[in-house]
C-alpha cells in the first residue's frame, strides 16, 4: 500500500532544508491519502519535491521526520538508528559497569538521535522506552527487539511507558506502562559516580530517574564540604546523596510528595549516610524557604516544569522569579544556589532574565559561577535547538 503524502505550501520548505525534524500543521497545503496517527508518511512539495519521511500525527506538529532520504522505515532502519545512538554514548565513556560515570544513561534522546518522539533510558541492564507519539507506540515491539539484538547479554529487561495523550483506543492491551521483554531484576538499583539509587520505572517520574542532572549532581558534591544544604523538590534525593558524598555537614530534603520523600529516604539509607546528617521533610517549597531558608549555605532549586505549554509561560516565569527571590533573600552570606528550569517553553534567555530580576529584587549581589545544562547523553542536535530544555545556573550570593 502506498504511503500517504504530505504536501507543503510554497515557501514552507526552509526548515526541512535545514534538517529541522518538525513539520507544523500551518505549513501543510494538502494531505494525499488518509493517514492515521502514527503512520509513516512522505513529505514533499507541490512540484514533486521529496523532503523525507516521518510519523504523522494530528496536531500542531503534524509530522516528525525520521529521515530526509528515501529509505524504507522498517526493523533494519530502527536498528541502524539505535546502533548510532549507542555508539555515541560509548564514545562519551558511558558503559555497563558500576565504576566511573555509572550504569545509567540515556540511550536515545528523540530528535537528537533521529528518532523524534522516542526516549530510551538504560538502567543497569533494564531499558525503559517512553513514546511521545503514536508512531513509536505502534513500533514499540520492534524497538524492543532491536534493543535485545543490539545489547545482547547486557540487556535483561525492557519496559514501556507512554504519554497520556497518545491514542490507545485501538490498542488497549498495551495502554499502560509495563514489562514487554525479559526478566526484570528483583531490585532496581543503579550507580552514578559511586553513589547508588533505587529507581521506580513504573510509578516514577519520566522513566524513573533524572539522568539529565548527573553532572550537576557531581558539581554539587564538589562544593558541598562542610555546608548545610537544602534540596528543594528533592524527588528521589539525587542532589542530597551527592551533597553528603561531597562532605556536607547537614542536608535537608524537601518535597510536597510523601512518596518522593519516602524514595529519597531510601536512597540516603542505601548509601550508608549517618542518619544524623540528613532530614527528609514533606512541605510546600515556598512556605519552607520563607520560614527556614536563612539556615542554609547552599540551596538547590530543581522544580518540576512550571510551563509545559506556551500559554502557561507567564505564570511559570512568575513562579521562577518568586522561588529564586525567596532563596536569594534567605540564604546565608557567601551561599551557593543551584537553580534550574526544565520547561522547554522557557528558553535560556528568558530563564536567566527571570533569575536576574529576582537578584535585583533581593537587593543582594549575586554572581553567576557557572551556566548549567543536561548531561552529555542528552546532547541536542544543532538543527533542533528546542532539544536544549534544561537550563541552570550556579549562583554565589554575597
Amino acid at each position: 500500500m502506498n504511503k500517504a503524502r504530505i504536501i507543503l505550501k510554497k515557501g514552507k520548505y526552509d526548515s526541512l532544508e535545514r534538517m529541522h525534524p518538525w513539520v507544523f500543521s500551518g505549513a501543510v497545503k494538502e494531505i494525499i491519502g488518509n493517514p492515521a496517527d502514527g503512520d509513516v508518511v512522505d513529505v514533499g512539495g507541490s512540484k514533486g519535491e521529496f523532503f523525507g519521511s516521518g510519523h504523522f500525527q494530528k496536531g500542531s506538529i503534524m509530522v516528525r521526520m525520521l529521515t530526509f532520504d528515501k529509505e524504507i522505515i522498517d526493523h533494519a532502519f530502527y536498528l541502524k538508528k539505535l546502533e548510532k545512538a549507542l555508539h555515541y554514548r560509548l564514545n562519551l565513556g558511558y558503559g555497563f559497569s558500576e565504576s566511573g560515570v555509572g550504569n545509567a544513561w540515556r540511550l536515545v534522546y528523540g530528535e537528537a538521535d533521529g528518532l523524534p518522539g522516542l526516549i530510551i533510558d538504560f538502567y543497569n541492564g533494564v531499558a525503559v522506552i517512553q513514546s511521545y507519539t503514536d508512531g513509536f507506540h505502534k513500533v514499540r515491539e520492534i524497538i524492543s527487539t532491536c534493543l535485545s539484538e543490539l545489547l545482547g547479554e547486557k540487556l535483561v529487561a525492557v519496559y514501556y511507558k507512554m504519554k497520556d495523550y497518545i491514542n490507545t483506543e485501538r490498542d488497549e492491551e498495551h495502554a499502560t506502562a509495563g514489562l514487554i521483554w525479559g526478566t526484570p531484576p528483583e531490585e532496581f538499583i543503579i550507580t552514578e559516580y559511586g553513589s547508588k539509587y533505587y529507581i521506580d520505572v513504573i510509578k516514577g517520574q519520566k522513566t524513573g530517574f533524572f539522568i539529565d542532572q548527573r553532572e550537576n549532581r557531581k558539581l554539587v558534591a564538589d562544593f558541598s564540604k562542610d555546608k548545610i544544604v537544602l534540596n528543594m523538590f528533592c524527588y528521589s534525593g539525587g542532589f542530597s546523596v551527592s551533597a553528603l558524598k561531597g562532605g556536607a555537614k547537614q542536608v535537608d530534603s524537601v518535597d510536597s510528595s510523601a512518596s518522593a520523600i519516602e524514595l529519597a529516604s531510601k536512597n540516603l539509607q542505601l548509601n550508608g549516610f549517618d542518619p544524623q546528617t540528613h532530614r527528609c521533610i514533606v512541605a510546600d517549597a515556598f512556605d519552607y524557604i520563607e520560614k527556614e531558608g536563612e539556615n542554609y549555605d547552599m540551596i538547590i532549586l530543581d522544580p518540576p516544569a512550571y510551563a509545559k505549554h506556551v500559554d502557561a509561560r507567564h505564570r511559570a516565569v512568575k513562579g521562577y522569579q518568586r522561588l529564586n527571590l525567596l532563596a536569594m533573600s534567605k540564604i546565608k552570606k557567601g551561599g551557593f544556589i543551584f537553580t534550574f528550569s526544565c520547561s522547554q517553553v522557557v528558553d535560556k534567555r528568558l530563564f536567566e532574565s527571570t533569575v536576574m530580576s529576582a537578584a535585583i529584587l533581593s537587593g543582594r549581589n549575586v554572581r553567576v559561577v557557572q551556566e548549567l545544562s543536561h548531561a552529555p547523553c542528552h546532547a541536542h542536535a544543532m538543527t533542533h535547538p528546542e532539544g536544549k530544555y534544561l537550563k541552570g545556573l550556579m549562583l554565589y550570593v554575597e
